[in-house]
């Protein structure tokens, strides 16, 4: 009987090697093009499917704090002995839901870092609902989505930045940023959007 694919599935089975290439770059090269919109030091940070911590370890060098989250226990493993020295909180969770991250917000900058196109449509309009909620008043929102070729044994979905831009304004996120780049890990066929939303004030939203 064939399994059904989840989010993350995959992603335990080829931790070593993801753990190797997400590490073989920076995070400056990832997120050249939002560079320019990080917050000043001292942000509540919210990294959402942190993989092996590689931006959330620049975000905590940059003077940020830093929490974490990623569902697969693997990932998380080799996030704490790559950045062991770090002082990254790490939380066992995941969209849509993100129900262990109340008691650390609300977050100034939260990153969506090669997450959203795994989600389901369904759980794009609640993980959107529940990002928006955990935003600071004037907070930034970074989100990235992956375009191209599906690995095996991986479940994506070919979500647009049309709608991605078209979901958050429904949650009072306004688009301050739109950026298309090439795969930082020169994969064949695959391109990036790069999306950043500010939340206005409680008042303005």
């Amino acid at each position: 009987m064939t399994s059904v694919l989840t989010s993350t599935s995959g992603y335990a089975e080829a931790s070593d090697a993801l753990a190797e290439q997400y590490e073989s770059v920076t995070f400056e090269d990832v997120h050249a093009g939002v560079l320019h919109l990080l917050p000043p030091p001292g942000a509540r940070v919210l990294d959402i499917g942190a993989g092996t911590g590689r931006d959330a370890s620049a975000l905590t060098a940059l003077g940020h704090t830093v929490v974490a989250v990623e569902p697969t226990g693997e990932l998380r493993a080799h996030a704490r002995r790559i950045h062991a020295t770090d002082p990254i909180t790490w939380l066992d969770d995941a969209l849509p839901d993100l129900t262990a991250t109340d008691r650390h917000g609300p977050y100034d900058l939260i990153v969506i870092s090669a997450v959203w196109m795994h989600l389901t449509a369904a759980e794009r309009e609640r993980s959107m609902a529940r990002v928006a909620a955990l935003l600071a008043p004037g907070g930034l929102l970074l989100l990235s989505l992956r375009h191209g070729p599906v690995p095996p044994g991986r479940r994506m979905f070919e979500v647009t930045a049309a709608e991605t831009i078209a979901l958050a304004g429904s949650r009072g996120l306004a688009c301050v940023h739109h950026g298309d780049s090439a795969d930082p890990l020169d994969r064949g066929g695959v391109h990036w959007s790069d999306l950043a939303f500010t939340r206005g004030n409680d008042e303005e939203s």
